[in-house]
């Protein structure tokens, strides 16, 4: 495979579904009941699914675009001796489905394998395969800054399939990544559409398209009544006759796991804190240290001095996984985010030379969130990270594995930002809050919310779900003061909210 191939192939998520697969998805739909009079495929490639819904549905008429004009013209001759069956070629991103939808006859079934690919890697490639940059799901701040407005282009296509679909029903039928699956129903339930049935039926992607992700077939009957469903039936095949889970939208979030939400849901919270990420400096080069011999070494050999006030033992997630003791330190500028690294000059004048003479390295830190911060700033800090004590879990592991962890000759331990921690005063706290969220009753809260396919299944968001005034009570420890403390620090973290109403 040439460069220029490969670079197309990123660009334009440009994996052909192999004609086995397109024949058994389509014999699966035909068989759940979907007889179209019309099918779309608005990225049909070199027409395999034209083939197989030919094949599937020979009354349909058949329309299928493309914006590589070399696979509209394979497609075209591919289905050339259909009658009812054409190929264009064309912009996804420019080009007016209304006019191309109010053509055809219902009932619909959209169909076909979007791009599987992200604007993040179309734009590190410089490429134009994008549809109009807008904020529609209003991320503010951080989030849009730090790679949660990173999305996948089938993720938007998708979205335009129920678009188009909203007002006069039809069905959908297309490969995508599960977790873009599951962003897209998600995001449909949330603007009301309404879905009569919601299915996705796995698809080994390794033997299919030779990548390694976690993939489906997602299939969505719309309809035009406001009774719609709000749940999504998961088979682990096509061949499967049996549903392995059920995931769906409960007190207006996803949850992956619907049944056992309904009997944990009681311990659901909003708006809550105490749980938080570690620090974010993305420049391990230059602050992170580890110990030779008795001295601190930094990422490019060197060894340095500087001063013990700004420097703390690090965990990282792999630690937090393994129950390992540090094996770092890191170099903390400053100790919250109003502060500036800026006064080290005056209280750890070594820390502040040594990082003058790197600032170029720490310079070229990309993130968008340094760019209008004092020069060697880090994010994620705060008095909550120098507690003495601490709950964490690893967020990259697939696992509710807390730690308890507490100070290293009296200084407090740090985390990196792929670990998450509830920060404790005493080491009493910090047991009874192991004790607390390492119960049946808390996994299995979290496990009904958890998506262990996602890139960081376990997040700050997720952790601060949990109402620890409601666990104390179904565990019956409310009338300990220190379950009270722990409670009560859930609103600490964020002091415009009142008192819970339990406590």
């Amino acid at each position: 495979m040439t460069v220029n191939v490969s670079r197309r192939t990123v660009e334009f998520g440009d994996f052909q579904t192999p004609q086995h697969l397109a024949d058994a998805i389509c014999d699966l739909i035909a068989r759940r009941g979907v007889a179209p009079a019309s099918v779309l495929e608005p990225s049909c490639g070199r027409g395999t699914f034209l083939v197989a819904a030919m094949k599937a549905f020979p009354s349909a008429m058949v329309r299928g675009y493309d914006c590589n004009s070399s696979h509209a013209e394979a497609a075209r001759h591919r289905v050339s001796a259909c009658p009812y069956a054409s190929v264009a070629n064309g912009d996804f991103f420019q080009r007016n489905w209304d006019t191309v939808l109010a053509e055809l006859a219902d009932p619909v079934l959209v169909l076909g394998n979007p791009p599987w690919v992200t604007n993040a890697a179309i734009g590190s490639l410089g490429g134009a395969n994008l549809p109009k940059k807008s904020n529609v799901d209003g991320l503010r701040g951080i989030d849009a800054l730090t790679g949660s407005a990173n999305f996948d282009i089938s993720e938007w296509m998708i979205r335009e399939n129920f678009r188009w679909l909203k007002d006069r029903g039809g069905a959908i039928a297309v490969l995508c990544k599960t977790s873009v699956a599951r962003k897209v129903l998600a995001r449909v339930w949330a603007e009301g559409i309404s879905i009569e049935s919601a299915t996705i039926y796995g698809i080994d992607s390794g033997q299919e398209f030779g990548v390694s992700v976690d993939a489906c077939l997602l299939f969505a009957r719309v309809g035009l009544s406001n009774a719609g469903v709000y749940e999504c039936d998961r088979y682990d095949s096509l061949d499967a006759t049996e549903r392995s889970s059920r995931f769906g939208m409960k007190d207006g979030m996803l949850v992956s796991d619907s049944v056992a939400y309904e009997q944990l849901g009681f311990l659901h919270t909003k708006g809550l804190g105490g749980w938080r990420s570690g620090l974010k400096h993305d420049c391990s080069q230059i602050f992170e240290f580890s110990s030779m011999n008795g001295n601190l070494v930094n990422g490019l050999g060197e060894e340095v001095s500087i001063e013990a006030a700004a420097m703390f033992p690090l965990l990282k997630s792999s630690d937090v996984a393994r129950q390992r003791p540090p094996r770092k330190h890191v170099l903390v500028p400053h100790r919250s985010m109003p502060e500036s690294p800026l006064e080290l000059r005056r209280t750890a004048p070594n820390a502040w030379r040594y990082l003058v003479s790197h600032q170029e390295i720490v310079a070229r830190r990309a993130s968008l969130i340094y760019k209008k911060r004092p020069p060697f700033s880090i994010f994620g800090i705060g008095p909550y990270s120098f507690s003495p004590w601490k709950v964490a879990i690893a967020g990259l592991y697939k696992e509710l594995r807390f730690n308890k962890v507490g100070p290293i000759e009296g200084q407090p331990v740090l985390f990196d930002d792929t670990c998450y921690f509830f920060p404790c005063e005493t080491e009493e706290e910090c047991n009874l809050l192991l004790h607390m969220v390492s119960s049946p009753p808390a996994l299995g809260f979290w496990s009904s919310l958890v998506f262990w396919d996602a890139k960081r299944p376990v997040t700050a968001r997720l952790l601060n779900q949990l109402n620890l005034a409601a666990l104390a009570r179904h565990l019956g420890i409310w009338g300990n003061p220190t379950a009270k403390q722990l409670a009560a620090k859930q609103t600490q973290q964020n002091p415009r909210l009142g008192q819970p109403a339990l406590l």
